[in-house]
């Protein structure tokens, strides 16, 4: 248990009836009449959305331990993504539903953060770039150089993304893997 003058960006807390929340921001007001209050903004961290919550200053609240290791992808088998930690070289059997998204970006020998609550998975998280290779995109023509025109391209995830289109197959670009934008070209 915590007190809501403790609250700090990051923090898990488990509210209605056990449903884990992030505190994204919080502010603590005092105004003039009446007594102090926590205005948070909160994220689920199961599906990802954000609410609104007010607290009446030093409410006890239920904090949550998240336990979150740095693992590398080893292989897919079937419909799960196998992780080793690195430490112990234990493996871990991920289900889709919890990767998400970042399945998108994920090739073997990345490493990535797996949060895990009470040795449930609660999700995968990749840094917020990575780069990877075009498997595919249609060549760019002529007098296409300039700014402004995107292409579709695959990456070696199987991912489809939009490129600049003087981008060519086989280079190595850089990827936002939270909106899955194009960053730019990677120097090799």
């Amino acid at each position: 248990m915590a007190s809501t003058n403790d609250l700090k960006n990051g923090l898990v807390l488990k509210l209605d009836g056990g449903q884990l929340w992030s505190v994204v921001e919080f502010q603590h007001v005092k105004p003039g009449k009446g007594p102090a209050f926590v205005r948070t903004k909160l994220k689920s961290v199961m599906s990802g959305k954000v609410v609104d919550k007010t607290f009446n200053a030093g409410t006890k609240v239920e904090t949550a331990t998240i336990d979150r290791r740095d693992m590398q992808f080893s292989y897919m088998d079937g419909e799960y993504f196998v992780f080793m930690d690195m430490s112990t070289f234990d493996q871990l059997m991920v289900d889709r539903k919890s990767v998400g998204t970042t399945a998108n970006f994920l090739i073997e020998g990345f490493t990535a953060s797996v949060a895990q609550h009470e040795g449930e998975v609660l999700y995968v998280e990749l840094p917020a770039a990575v780069e990877l290779v075009i498997q595919h995109t249609d060549p760019g023509v002529q007098g296409d150089r300039s700014t402004g025109g995107t292409k579709p391209a695959t990456l070696e995830t199987g991912y489809e993304i939009g490129v600049p289109l003087f981008i060519t197959t086989g280079e190595k670009i850089k990827v936002d893997t939270r909106t899955g934008d194009y960053l730019g070209r990677v120097n090799s």
